[in-house]
């Protein structure tokens, strides 16, 4: 018994390390084009629905999908309709990516992973480096499902769990939470259908039982992000909560069907695993078509219940704790705990400002003056926090450690700056002069501001973590920045030439905001030095020349 949870359970940990690969690979090499792919798809609900659907296809993820469009309703971007149809098509694509994963391709994982690890190790770029860790990730997947049904093979005869599974069939509804349970717990009800299709090929249970569970997994899975966003601005938690409204209505009502009515869901005729992920497509496909043309039902019930975000200023208690100056490590894990703060401010700063690319905004802009003031105000005590444990007396390592802290603290400061003062100054500008940037340039900047934002995340992830793969990989992304905004800036000049009226007139905002996006991009980098540095590892001329200067090995 011990050995079969031991290899059960290590098994589905694998299945779950699999696909936060593969989606870690995708975000990594290309989730700004995914980013603005989803948003050119979210113009209409069908747009937006395809949209949603191959994203989580490409993504390996629905509440990836659900968090990139939560990003987009908060700055303004799309309406909460578009974001619920995104939702609704990720849920769908995560849904059809199963029906490939359960394809009898077992052989192929020995192929993926080879292919996968010799592109890793001799990938010339970062991004050719992640599509070899996508292709392992999914050979892993492979394995880790043979796994599963390799584990479960021998209780099929066990009657102990015979009689487990028995008394489930007959209790719909605690079945129906356990599946919700197993899918809210893997933070991926792909994962949790993947397990349930499983157990159903080594036929330890039986297909009403597996009907049950696939509709708890669809209740699970919208219970993610709903979670994960609960303290996020109020239109993102009307998406959050219509997308839970009509999915757990929609599940609930099936189970009712099943264990009320008494109607029995036929199998479909395929493979017991085929079975599983094709009823989950239908569920999804099912959730789709009725709800997408009454999303705005749900969506007005949602903003009915959701209450309004209390206009409370910041109350959050800083992490600059003076008792622990008396303990270097200590007090050096409250100075980054503050400038991780810090940079979730700026990013707050740098999403919220996206609107006034489009119209004047005194709401938006009381926000991010407000969130400047925390900034300076954080920036400045954590100077004088260091500068404190600094005369207490550190090592050399510590000491170091402490410039880097505060080195990275005024880079976000410089990019506080630039949108508090830089980019509200041209905003303000053009809101006088009644200029607006051309629909192509416009179009430039946000696609821009997308990739910026982008990187912005994998900073605060870097700042976390400090992870050097992801290090290494934002200050990829900062040369990338650096050739884009000069493509950009081309791109301008040559509309310019052809006299176009709305880029003459915007022409010195344009070109400035591009600008300080690249600056904005560029102190977001800082973050990544250190750590680089850290693992004694050199990207090219740039970053040895840099770490040569900052005292780096």
């Amino acid at each position: 018994m011990i050995l079969f949870a031991i290899n059960l359970a290590a098994s589905v940990a694998l299945l779950l390390w699999s696909v936060r690969m593969v989606r870690v690979g995708v975000e990594r090499a290309f989730l700004p084009q995914a980013r603005q792919g989803l948003k050119r798809m979210s113009s209409g609900p069908l747009r937006a629905a395809a949209g949603g659907m191959l994203g989580a296809m490409v993504l390996q993820s629905g509440t990836a999908v659900a968090l990139i469009a939560s990003g987009f309703v908060a700055s303004g971007v799309i309406a909460t309709g578009a974001a619920l149809a995104l939702m609704l098509g990720a849920e769908l694509g995560s849904a059809l990516m199963a029906q490939v994963l359960v394809l009898p391709i077992g052989p192929a994982s020995a192929v993926l992973l080879l292919a996968g690890i010799l592109l890793y190790f001799n990938a010339k770029s970062l991004k050719w480096q992640q599509v070899g860790r996508i292709l392992v990730g999914f050979g892993l997947i492979l394995v880790s499902l043979r796994m599963i049904r390799e584990a479960t093979a021998p209780i099929a005869g066990n009657d102990l769990f015979l009689a487990v599974f028995a008394y489930l069939e007959g209790d719909r509804l605690s079945a129906f939470v356990l599946g919700a349970l197993l899918s809210w717990a893997m933070h991926s009800s792909l994962a949790a259908v993947l397990t349930v299709a499983a157990f159903a090929s080594a036929g330890i249970i039986a297909w009403p039982l597996a009907v049950v569970l696939v509709f708890g997994a669809n209740l699970g899975g919208a219970l993610i992000p709903y979670t994960l966003l609960r303290t996020a601005s109020r239109p993102v938690r009307v998406v959050v909560t219509a997308n839970l409204m009509v999915r757990s209505a929609f599940a609930l009502l099936c189970l009712a069907v099943v264990a009320l009515g008494g109607l029995q869901v036929p199998a479909l005729g395929g493979a017991p695993q085929q079975d599983v992920v094709h009823l989950h497509a239908l569920f999804g496909l099912a959730v789709l078509l009725i709800a997408l043309p009454l999303r705005a039902l749900p969506v007005r019930a949602a903003e009915a219940l959701v209450p309004p975000t209390p206009k409370i200023f910041d109350t959050a208690v800083s992490a600059l704790d003076p008792v622990a100056l008396q303990d270097t490590r200590l007090a050096l894990a409250c100075a980054h705990r503050e400038l991780t703060r810090m940079a979730e401010t700026v990013q707050a700063m740098l999403l919220q400002v996206r609107t006034l690319f489009h119209h004047w905004d005194p709401d938006a802009v009381a926000l991010i003056q407000r969130r400047e003031d925390e900034v300076d105000r954080m920036h400045y005590e954590l100077k004088l926090y260091v500068a404190r444990l600094r005369t207490a007396g550190m090592s050399e390592a510590q000491s170091r450690k402490g410039l880097e802290l505060v080195t990275v603290a005024n880079g976000l400061e410089e990019a506080a700056d630039r949108i508090a003062v830089n980019m509200l100054a041209l905003a303000r500008k053009m809101n006088q002069n009644a200029i607006a940037f051309s629909p192509d340039g416009l179009e430039d900047i946000e696609r821009f501001h997308d990739q910026v934002a982008a990187n912005a995340q994998l900073a605060l992830g870097v700042l976390t973590t400090g992870d050097p793969a992801d290090a290494r990989q934002l200050v990829a992304d900062k040369d990338e920045v650096r050739r884009v905004e000069q493509l950009l800036q081309e791109r301008h000049l040559r509309r310019l030439q052809a006299q176009d009226t709305a880029s003459v007139a915007s022409t010195n905002a344009h070109q400035e905001t591009l600008r300080l996006l690249k600056q904005i991009n560029a102190s977001f980098s800082y973050v990544a030095y250190p750590i680089i540095e850290e693992a004694g590892e050199m990207l090219d001329s740039r970053l040895a020349v840099r770490a040569a200067g900052g005292g780096g090995s």
